[in-house]
């Protein structure tokens, strides 16, 4: 029989042709909105019971579709279908304002968020934005505490895939951040872009207070230490405070003894490093302080200062 004599059902809205009656009957709740075909399991609602036989395989767990060439199952044949681009590299959704190709249209529609800069998913807890709901996802744990991510050794959890894996270079001491004019290597992105300010002389971030600025934001919170006295690491011997931790570490060798700076001439020891550098001009002769009266020098800033004395009299 002709095919084109078989289609003989035609719809009234669409002109489409169908060679069975049935079909055309199937087809029609798309123009009427009608959607006879009930889940009794969620209760959505379908024109077509084909598609709500499909929306089952979603409660039922069955995956009738494999792909065969990694023998992925999906419940859905349209799945499937854009699975295996995984595969053959096919790229058919195109932007027509960057060029970009993507393998699915929804992938196609987020990507595009980027230039029209829509951020439709909203924290319903603080109200910030999000371009993707896989963002927003990731933003609620700030609000809920949750840490799915934990790391095998040493037990520490946290609350993005992105950054345990910044962290495993703790264990792994991978640094895959290269700085192209020193060398210097980096776990992390972020610690690469703070050291390159060192060679472009870069200093963003300044005080408010006395306009001195800073190449690191780190700097910049421990100088304003010095206008706020805030002083937040306490020796827990003395009890005495300090506003860098730096500071509260050379002070702990007051208790502990320790001397980890040696003098490689005359063996002697020291707890800090300044003192190691003013005891080795005894040895250099070097004698950076100058009395600006008298014109004698010193080898130390102290002794320059108890000379001084002399003049005042």
């Amino acid at each position: 029989m002709d095919t084109e004599k078989a289609r003989h059902h035609h719809c009234d809205q669409c002109g489409k042709s169908f060679s069975q009656s049935g079909h055309l009957e199937r087809h029609q709740p798309v123009h009427s909105g009608e959607k006879p075909y009930h889940c009794d399991q969620c209760g959505k609602s379908f024109s077509q019971s084909e598609t709500l036989k499909r929306h089952q395989h979603f409660h039922s767990g069955e995956k009738p579709y494999h792909c065969d060439q990694c023998g992925k199952s999906f419940s859905l044949s349209g799945h499937l279908e854009m699975h295996h681009r995984v595969h053959s590299g096919e790229k058919p959704y195109h932007c027509d304002q960057c060029g970009k190709s993507f393998s699915q249209s929804e992938t196609l529609k987020t990507h595009q968020r980027v230039h029209s800069g829509e951020k439709p998913y909203h924290c319903d807890q603080c109200g910030k934005s999000f371009s993707q709901s896989e963002t927003l996802k990731r933003h609620h744990r700030v609000h809920s505490g949750e840490k799915p991510y934990h790391c095998d050794q040493c037990g520490k959890s946290f609350s993005q895939s992105e950054t345990l894996k910044t962290h495993q270079r703790v264990h792994s001491g991978e640094k895959p951040y290269h700085c192209d004019q020193c060398g210097k290597s980096f776990s992390q992105s972020e610690t690469l872009k703070r050291h390159q300010h060192v060679h472009s002389g870069e200093k963003p971030y300044h005080c408010d207070q006395c306009e001195k600025s800073f190449s690191q934001s780190g700097n910049s919170k421990t100088h304003q230490r010095v206008h706020s006295g805030e002083k937040p690491y306490h020796c827990d011997q003395c009890g005495k405070s300090f506003s860098q931790s730096g500071d509260l570490e050379r002070h702990q060798r007051v208790h502990s003894g320790e001397k980890p700076y040696h003098c490689d001439q005359c063996g002697k020891s020291f707890s800090q490093s300044e003192t190691l550098k003013r005891h080795q001009r005894v040895h250099s002769g070097e004698k950076p302080y100058h009395c600006d009266q008298c014109g004698k020098s010193f080898s130390q800033s102290e002794t320059l200062k108890r000379h001084q004395h002399v003049h005042q009299l």
